[in-house]
């Protein structure tokens, strides 16, 4: 049976401006591949509406699992969990279980539990909150949909809340062989390997290095057996590069 499914919703101008470089996706990429979920697309929209809407539908609709990152804090851009609600047609209003963590979380540090962060316990009546060990301020899951703050901090912790929650595959392990020659001299031999041995992924990736050209081949797949063997005949295939 094939592994789960995935794909990630990068939320924020500051992403698209440039301001903010993200690493959300990196640390995502990673987790999701040891928990045997393949993560097949990412996109990178703007704190607007109708764009959030449109992703998160084609998004759910596509594959088992979604992660959002972002627009989920107490100013008036953090837009996320009320294009959530409209994209499943859900109510969304300030929910006991939220606020009471939140007045709990700031009544202990002494400081006010104003409106504007008041607006982070607005949850969509059907979800699930997801846990933040970090600042308290919970995501939500949503049907397919996971919720998260795009501090990497509170989305690394946010992650690790969910992760445990979800039905995982078989996790995907890699092998990497550094062939000093261009991707021209070795496209052929390296195309015919990756179509005789299909079940495995050969993905190349090339570099100069003091002036000498060269690829990095990293072969993916679920079985190590599979794999060793694959670098194997790479090695062989170019001995005097390995």
């Amino acid at each position: 049976m094939p592994n789960p499914t995935a794909a990630m919703l990068v939320i924020g101008d500051e992403i698209l401006s440039g301001r903010t470089r993200d690493a959300n996706m990196y640390h995502l990429a990673g987790k999701l591949t040891e928990h045997g979920i393949d993560l097949k697309e990412v996109r990178v929209v703007s704190d607007d509406a109708s764009a959030i809407e449109t992703a998160v539908k084609a998004l759910s609709n596509a594959y088992d699992h979604v992660f959002t990152s972002g627009g989920i804090g107490p100013t008036h851009d953090d837009i996320t969990a009320d294009c959530i609600a409209r994209a499943f047609d859900d109510h969304i209003g300030i929910r006991d279980d939220a606020r009471d963590l939140l007045a709990a979380y700031y009544e202990a540090s002494g400081r006010e539990f104003n409106e504007a962060r008041q607006r982070m316990a607005r949850i969509p009546d059907r979800a699930v909150l997801i846990d933040n060990p970090v600042s308290i301020a919970p995501g939500f899951t949503l049907g397919n949909v996971h919720v998260m703050a795009g501090v990497p901090s509170v989305f690394q912790a946010m992650v690790d809340s969910v992760l445990p929650t979800l039905t995982g595959g078989t996790p995907l392990k890699s092998r990497t062989v550094r062939i000093e020659r261009g991707e021209s001299d070795i496209a052929g031999p390296l195309g015919q390997l990756a179509l005789d041995q299909s079940d495995l992924s050969f993905g190349s990736y090339p570099f100069i290095q003091n002036g000498v050209f060269g690829s990095n081949i990293v072969i993916r797949g679920t079985d190590a057996t599979r794999l060793d063997a694959a670098a194997e005949t790479l090695t062989t295939l170019f001995p005097e590069d390995t």
